[in-house]
């Protein structure tokens, strides 16, 4: 059988992730230590736990609503206003399988064939995908380090066409750490008011930021009514197996989502669902205390790294540092190739996030201490060895 025949022309010319091939080819390779998988190291908070275990307990395994629980989606609501100064109702608010089928299904439930979305780059490998999947044209805004990898309102004006759809707002940035303060977002914000262009603010960090509060676009004037917010449970409260994520934005828009979801998927997992209203309502401890860790753990990676000569700003947020590995002469691959070969130690090239991420690399620093060390002794060893 031709299967190239039957198979999606466009699903086979998709490149494969950049995070996943580095993290397969360390998998199979004894005593590599991996910092290129942005999961925490801590384990999901007892409480949390707990909540999902009696779930199972009292037999609550069937469906749910395919919005979600009615009570998660409250405590949802509850927390947004709580901790960002956002204002939701249930209806507002759709539970998804992660906060990567809240994107897609957003992404999907704008697009026409040939409509255009915006992609700050570098940025999560996600957006350019699924864009192409729904016939959409990814267009990617290269951001630069002088900027802190901000998108600037310069950059957004220069991108826009007639046919623009959705402009995706991955802030605070995986790759690069960078952090879109209030001043930041309101420039954009007024390049945007005036248009139908639906912002797709990928908020999954928002509980990492190390330099004040985060700032959500739809907390600003006028820009809730054109922005779905993508939240979730993985990063801030180590949930990452659960698979639970969130959209909250307007009723129109999240009605359309919650279509597609119904078709697709039904509903998120009801254990999962349990477990978060458990997190929603007693765990914001749980986050403070996970944040102060990882705040340590990137002064240790920003210091260590500048020292050795790669040069590393301070990320604002998220927890992945980004430094430029141009001094050494090697591409981003050759680098990462040869750190795993020469070192066993993995990390993610800079171009798997937009080819604007070339001459850096991702490092994540969501592992324990002992296993940073261990992997900035071998990485300095290596930047050694070249000169």
């Amino acid at each position: 059988m031709d299967y190239s025949a039957v198979l999606s022309r466009c699903a086979q010319e998709l490149r494969p992730s950049g995070i996943r091939k580095f993290f397969d080819l360390a998998a199979t390779m004894e005593g590599v230590i991996s910092l290129g998988v942005g999961e925490p190291d801590f384990k999901t908070p007892y409480a949390i736990r707990r909540a999902g275990i009696e779930s199972l307990e009292k037999g609550r395994t069937w469906y749910t609503a395919n919005a979600g629980l009615l009570e998660l989606r409250r405590q949802i609501a509850a927390y947004l206003a709580r901790r960002f100064s956002l204002s939701y109702t249930d209806q507002e608010i759709l539970v998804t399988v992660g906060g990567s089928e809240a994107i897609d299904l957003c992404i999907r439930a704008c697009l026409n064939p040939g409509e255009e979305v915006l992609i700050p780059e570098p940025s999560f490998v996600c957006y350019d995908p699924i864009t192409r999947l729904a016939g959409g044209v990814p267009v990617p805004i290269v951001t630069r380090p002088e900027d802190g990898f901000r998108l600037t309102p310069q950059a957004l004006e220069a991108a826009i066409t007639p046919r623009t759809k959705v402009l995706v707002l991955p802030y605070p940035n995986n790759p690069t750490g960078a952090v879109m303060k209030e001043e930041h977002l309101e420039s954009i914000a007024g390049i945007l008011r005036e248009r139908d262009i639906l912002v797709l603010s990928d908020e999954i960090y928002a509980e990492l930021t190390f330099e004040g509060r985060h700032v959500s676009i739809a907390s600003l004037p006028g820009m809730a009514e054109r922005t779905v917010v993508v939240g979730g449970f993985s990063k801030a409260y180590a949930m990452t197996g659960w698979r639970l994520g969130y959209a909250a934005g307007p009723q129109e828009v999240i009605k359309v989502m919650t279509k597609l979801h119904q078709f697709a998927i039904m509903c998120a997992p009801t254990t999962s669902q349990y477990a978060a209203i458990e997190a929603m309502k007693h765990c914001d401890e749980e986050i403070e205390r996970m944040a102060v860790q990882f705040g340590m753990r990137r002064g240790l990676m920003v210091s260590s790294l500048n020292r050795m000569g790669l040069t590393c700003a301070d990320p604002l947020g998220a927890f992945y540092v980004f430094p430029s590995i141009r001094s050494t002469g090697l591409s981003s691959d050759e680098f990462c190739q040869r750190l795993l070969e020469e070192q066993k130690v993995a990390v993610i090239p800079g171009n798997a996030f937009g080819q604007s991420g070339e001459g850096h690399v991702r490092i994540s620093y969501s592992y324990s201490v002992e296993h940073l060390i261990e992997a900035l002794r071998r990485i300095e060893l290596f930047v050694e060895g070249l000169k």
